[in-house]
């Protein structure tokens, strides 16, 4: 499909705010002429009119989702003090216990309820010697397992590994919606900050009023690639602010920008606001990557995002810089507050 800068994906001419559009990767990993343009023409329409798309021949197979789902269920089926002694420390790595979160940092909702969910964070795995690990680098500390599940390690870190490259991958998509050079991201994203958390939401049979599996938010990084089990709960908001389910879409993921994208991109691109409400009588499970920049890498308002009549709204800043802010806001183990990066 021939989609101009500034026309419409064929998806589009429904309207926006009715579908999440699934992109078709497979011509791009395949190298085929043109279709890097393409696929990026749809983004750019997707990521500035909606925030969520679809992904499908994404090269990430079922049976290594399947499996970690799997693993995460068997997980949060242990009992409580054996999870617990994995216990999430101060680089947000290992169990958050249920109800342990409120998203403070929103700027969608005044949320005054913990999130209804439990979930285990783990990240890019590294060698005890590493430099990272042996100088306390933030947000850099070791992965913690469960070791009455050894194949609960191998699961997580295999969908992790196909995860990052898929995340590469639209990187360079990225940067030509973006009217970049393919590479321009290459440098923010060597050695980049993957977050990768698994997380179970029990069914809220009568959700009091305010109260939800993940509270109205937008995510804080730069891109999430998110597979989801076939239980429903998520909506997204509508630009008219309404909300509406995001269906599971077999052999899809979906991914969605985040508030480092578009304060990066001068606000061009989108962070939507989403929520999760499980009332399915079922337990339900997610399992999103944060895809982001080096946490040491200064992101300054993108040239092409920029122009005298559009100068740039936020002042530079480093991805580190704000995660630290988000976490303090948000999880009650960092035991924190605080404002968000200013503004010029």
């Amino acid at each position: 499909m021939n989609v101009p800068k500034t026309g419409k994906p064929a998806w589009a001419e429904t309207d926006v705010d009715e579908v999440i559009p699934v992109l078709d990767m497979g011509p791009y990993i395949a190298g085929m002429p043109g279709a890097l343009e393409e696929l990026a023409a749809e983004l750019r329409y997707a990521c500035e009119n909606i925030g969520f798309f679809y992904v499908a021949n994404h090269g990430v197979p079922q049976e290594k989702i399947d499996r970690a789902f799997a693993e995460g269920a068997r997980f949060f089926d242990l009992p409580e003090d054996e999870k617990l002694k994995l216990k999430l420390d101060k680089y947000n790595i290992g169990y958050l216990p249920y109800a342990q979160s409120m998203i403070k940092s929103s700027t969608v909702a005044e949320n005054r309820k913990p999130n209804l969910n439990e979930a285990f964070f783990c990240k890019r795995e590294l060698p005890a010697d590493h430099p990272d690990i042996l100088n306390g680098r933030p947000f850099h500390g070791p992965n913690y397992w469960p070791e009455s599940l050894p194949s609960f390690r191998e699961a997580m870190l295999d969908y992790q590994t196909l995860a990052e490259v898929l995340g590469q991958r639209l990187v360079k998509v990225y940067a030509v919606a973006l009217d970049l050079p393919e590479d321009f991201f290459q440098e923010a994203f060597t050695d980049n900050q993957i977050i990768h958390r698994i997380t179970h939401f029990p069914s809220q049979d009568a959700p009091e009023e305010g109260s939800f599996g993940s509270a109205p938010h937008t995510d804080s990084g730069f891109m999430t690639i998110l597979a989801r089990d076939e239980v429903p709960g998520l909506a997204i908001r509508r630009t008219n602010g309404e909300w509406f389910p995001a269906p599971s879409i077999p052999g899809t993921l979906l991914v969605n920008t985040g508030d480092m994208c578009t304060r990066w991109s001068n606000d061009r691109f989108l962070s939507t606001p989403h929520r999760v409400l499980n009332e399915s009588g079922r337990a339900r499970y997610s399992m999103p990557i944060f895809f982001d920049p080096n946490t040491d890498y200064v992101m300054e308002c993108l040239p092409t995002c920029q122009g005298p009549d559009n100068p740039p709204k936020y002042k530079p800043l480093t991805y580190g810089a704000y995660l630290d802010w988000f976490f303090k806001m948000n999880y009650f183990h960092q035991q924190g507050d605080g404002e968000p990066p200013p503004k010029p």
